[in-house]
């Protein structure tokens, strides 16, 4: 059995620190790298490439709301089109310094409110998939299971990966809570670890609100904007080891 780590990285941004993102990226096998919209800049970017690729993760673009006051974590009135340049525009930027560095990237996230919008809205998930379509590369977009991303990635022939998050709680419909309700984002990794051995071996999640409800995903996310998401990350792959399940870069979805 395998199982991917992602990890949402190189939000930095000037003399602004946040994560450890070198101890993380030598656990996770997927890196996504902000792409200077929400957070990040020239030299985190580069220097998040060099750590991803010296660590061992495949590289991939996380790209945000033109947002670095909120993080990327508010919603903004955003065309097909508009969300078309936007995405495509960062994928590009790191992708000349994955090229810099003799590297290529494999995957694309959009981060934040830009995920969770995309997840629901048809206009901005058929932008994002263009712009992952038009940067080239083969690269694959990184989503909810079946959202509105995936049926947007499928219609437009790019692989698509399904993502859990180990961190966060789950509606009843199979999105995430809210940040702004209480109980949305789980601080106890002893919980995070369990929930996610229950994918691997059940495929279901227990919902905020008591329901099971059956899940399915290529890849686990781990944020690494959370001071302890290195101890996590350890406990994670740890608890992974015990269970046989190796770590490695996932597998998309075939389209069609």
């Amino acid at each position: 059995m395998t199982i991917d780590l992602n990890a949402d990285v190189g939000e930095s941004f000037g003399a602004y620190s946040m994560g450890n993102d070198a101890a993380l990226l030598e656990l996770v096998s997927s890196a996504n790298i902000a792409c200077g919209a929400h957070a990040g800049d020239p030299t985190v970017m580069q220097r998040t490439i060099a750590n991803a690729i010296a660590g061992g993760a495949s590289l991939g673009a996380h790209p945000g709301y033109p947002d670095i006051q909120g993080f990327g974590r508010r919603s903004m009135a955003m065309s097909e089109s508009e969300a078309y340049g936007w995405v495509l525009y960062q994928i590009g930027a790191l992708q000349a310094f994955a090229r810099a560095a003799g590297s290529a990237l494999r995957h694309v996230k959009p981060h934040g409110a830009l995920y969770n919008d995309a997840a629901k809205n048809p206009a901005l998930a058929r932008g994002i998939a263009r712009a992952v379509r038009a940067a080239g590369g083969d690269l694959c977009l990184v989503g909810l299971p079946d959202c509105e991303m995936e049926r947007a990635a499928k219609a437009v022939g790019i692989a698509y990966a399904r993502e859990f998050f180990a961190d966060r709680a789950y509606e009843d419909d199979g999105s995430l809570v809210p940040r702004s309700r209480e109980g949305a984002v789980l601080h106890d990794e002893e919980l995070c670890v369990r929930r996610v051995l229950r994918l691997i071996a059940e495929g279901r999640v227990e919902t905020m609100s008591g329901k099971i409800i059956p899940i399915s995903a290529e890849t686990i996310c781990l944020h690494g904007d959370n001071e302890k998401a290195v101890v996590f990350a350890r406990l994670l792959a740890q608890a992974l080891k015990d269970k046989g399940v190796e770590i490695r870069p996932f597998v998309p979805a075939v389209p069609g």
